[in-house]
């Protein structure tokens, strides 16, 4: 049974009737859908990541490439986190819907792989990803399995077994480029799509954060879910600022109630 109001019970309605309309709906989510999985958010007082240690300070390229044991310090905590997490009720909500037909694509800014875990097939990965690390000498990659399991039990910090050279996460740190490949078909779908939910983003980190704006400019629709105010809440047809792991099932509910 739902705890959300008649109020917001009326917006999700609205929400899935943009849905039924939609030919090309697209999801672009941030760290506030994976809070609920444990994973901490970027900048909630408190709790967020930068909360504690200053972002250009430790998850920085410049901070990897001269001091990768502060980089690997900061970093084993939010390892096993996302080692250990599991899809909340809103990744599988955003998967179910992909299975309906009823998304398009997840673009997401998270480097957790639960939108995959919970079954969601085609997933644009903006910020990289943790599944593989990256020889910073020979350049040869590895899945993480193994490299992380070590790391997160034993602190044990990853190294080539072709080189011997520190590995690096295949995840974007700041002062890197975002991947070219995703970056092109991130715009693309964000340009072709009609209807954009915002998830769990507070819209701040550039370039990801405009691209609401290419999908508004030509005329698309806008839904956004987010507990703190976005720059593009004034555009949005509807704004929520509920648990994603609660309203995202009933608004899939509904989604599928209604068909399309």
């Amino acid at each position: 049974m739902s705890g959300l109001t008649t109020h917001v019970l009326k917006k999700v309605k609205f929400a899935a009737e943009l849905f039924q309309q939609a030919k090309h709906p697209l999801a672009l989510t941030g760290a506030g859908i994976s809070t609920p999985s444990g994973i901490p958010d970027f900048r909630s007082e408190g709790s967020g990541l930068w909360s504690k240690n200053e972002a250009m300070e430790v998850a920085s390229l410049l901070t990897f490439r001269y001091n990768p044991l502060e980089f690997y310090k900061w970093f084993h905590r939010l390892a096993r986190q996302i080692v250990e997490a599991e899809p909340n009720p809103a990744h599988i909500a955003l998967a179910s819907l992909e299975e309906l037909g009823c998304l398009d694509a997840v673009i997401t800014q998270n480097i957790d792989v639960l939108h995959q875990k919970a079954g969601t097939k085609k997933v644009i990965e903006m910020h990289g990803t943790l599944r593989t690390l990256s020889c910073t000498q020979c350049f040869s990659q590895f899945d993480s399995a193994d490299f992380l399991k070590a790391f997160i039990e034993d602190e044990v910090i990853p190294h080539c077994s072709d080189c011997g050279a520190i590995l690096k996460p295949d995840v974007i740190l700041f002062g890197e480029q975002l991947p070219q490949k995703e970056w092109l078909v991130a715009q693309k779908a964000a340009r072709n799509c009609d209807l954009m939910i915002v998830i769990g983003s507070s819209l701040e980190v550039l370039p990801v954060a405009g691209l609401p704006i290419q999908t508004l400019d030509r005329g698309g629709h806008l839904i956004i879910i987010n507990q703190t105010p976005t720059y593009l809440n004034v555009r949005a047809d509807i704004v929520f600022t509920q648990d994603v792991a609660e309203l995202l099932p009933v608004l899939a509910e509904e989604i599928s109630n209604h068909g399309r």
